[in-house]
């Protein structure tokens, strides 16, 4: 996306206490190998460190949810992941699925091919029909708009789709599809989201350092499979 004309500014980052820094982590693991016992393994770290949640594979949504069961830490799954170019219908059904298994959020990839293709009348019925069946059961919805795919005229255009269809948070990245790690993207995005929808910044976030500057550029939520060498620094 083409870069907002903004930089960061002087000074560091207020130090963050490990704990308010590891509630604002959905600690992920989306490889296509990973297995159950890796699973139970992340959520006991997700209940140890105190993440906001775990974010696995829809296969592996119901194993979360009873490790997680008593716990704080809400399990999220992807939706259309990792292109989005699938029907609604079909993305439709997978979030129906995932909240029947446990999931408490979800992180669903928007068409790009859509967008890429100017057809916004279904790129916005991309968007809010998946916002109402998430929202029908009270649950959270994060779009994914993959940044680095888009021009700044396609970025104000999903800003304001999002914002109309009452997204829950609006994400950077799949982290498969290029980067979600650059402040200056969440600056654009707090800016033209105006406090309508939170942002989850997700995409080769490995240090504290990176984590800190994205939060202060205004990331609610950070997506990551590094989070306890975050937390940790």
């Amino acid at each position: 996306m083409k870069k907002a004309n903004e930089t960061l500014g002087e000074g560091n980052f207020p130090y963050l206490p490990d704990a308010e820094l590891a509630s604002m982590i959905d600690h992920t693991i989306l490889k296509p190998d990973c297995t159950e016992e890796e699973i139970r393994m992340i959520c006991a770290e997700a209940r140890e460190y105190g993440f906001a949640s775990v974010c696995v594979p829809p296969y592996f949504v119901q194993s979360a949810a009873k490790f997680l069961k008593d716990s704080k830490v809400s399990v999220s799954t992807v939706i259309g992941f990792p292109m989005g170019y699938g029907p609604t219908s079909g993305k439709i059904e997978e979030i129906k699925r995932a909240f029947i298994c446990g999931a408490d959020e979800v992180d669903a990839v928007i068409n790009i091919a859509a967008v890429k293709s100017g057809d916004w009348n279904h790129v916005h019925n991309d968007i809010d029909t998946m916002a109402r069946m998430t929202h029908m059961r009270s649950k959270t919805i994060k779009f994914i708009l993959e940044t680095d795919f888009l021009t700044r005229e396609e970025a104000l255009k999903l800003c304001e789709i999002c914002t109309e269809c009452e997204a829950d948070f609006v994400k950077t990245s799949t982290g498969y599809n290029g980067k979600g790690n650059q402040p200056d993207v969440i600056r654009f995005l707090k800016e033209h989201l105006s406090g309508k929808a939170k942002i989850k910044a997700s995409g080769g976030i490995r240090t504290r350092e990176q984590a800190e500057e994205l939060i202060r550029a205004g990331a609610d939520r950070l997506g990551c499979s590094a989070s306890i060498a975050i937390i940790k620094g």
